[in-house]
């Protein structure tokens, strides 16, 4: 599912269930795979279906200030597609999310491995944690 204007922009959502995660310019939520390896993709065909990368055309750049861009980069996939990586980790989106904010890919495990948001330091987002009384 590549963005229409063929740039990839990453922004930061945010939500109380889940804290501050990643987003498109559209505010569409991208996951991350925890069955890839840094740089390489392990989800395609029918994986790819449910999970479509997320592709761009040219250099992606965020406008965000929280987000490194030295973190945000392209792999090519091997359909021939380019797609998006945050800290070594490709990009893809959740077929059943529907609309900007949706995040029904978060904590799903499917094609032998979990799905998460991804934080703005590049790792997974397993949800913002409320502690009583500030302490852990």
């Amino acid at each position: 599912m590549a963005n229409p204007a063929g740039a990839a922009t990453l922004a930061v959502g945010h939500d109380a269930k889940n804290g501050s995660y990643l987003t498109d310019a559209t505010g569409r939520a991208p996951y991350l795979f925890e069955k890839d390896t840094r740089g390489h993709s392990a989800c395609s065909g029918e994986c790819a279906k449910d999970w479509p990368p997320y592709t761009a055309q040219g250099t992606p750049t965020t406008t965000d200030s929280s987000l490194k861009s030295s973190l945000l980069a392209t792999i090519q996939r091997p359909d021939g597609l380019t797609q998006v990586t945050y800290n070594g980790k490709p990009l893809y989106y959740y077929a059943k999310d529907a609309a900007a904010g949706d995040t029904k890919g978060q904590d799903v495990k499917q094609f032998g491995a979990e799905w998460y948001l991804v934080s703005p330091s590049g790792s997974k987002q397993e949800g913002k944690e409320e502690h009583p009384g500030g302490k852990s």
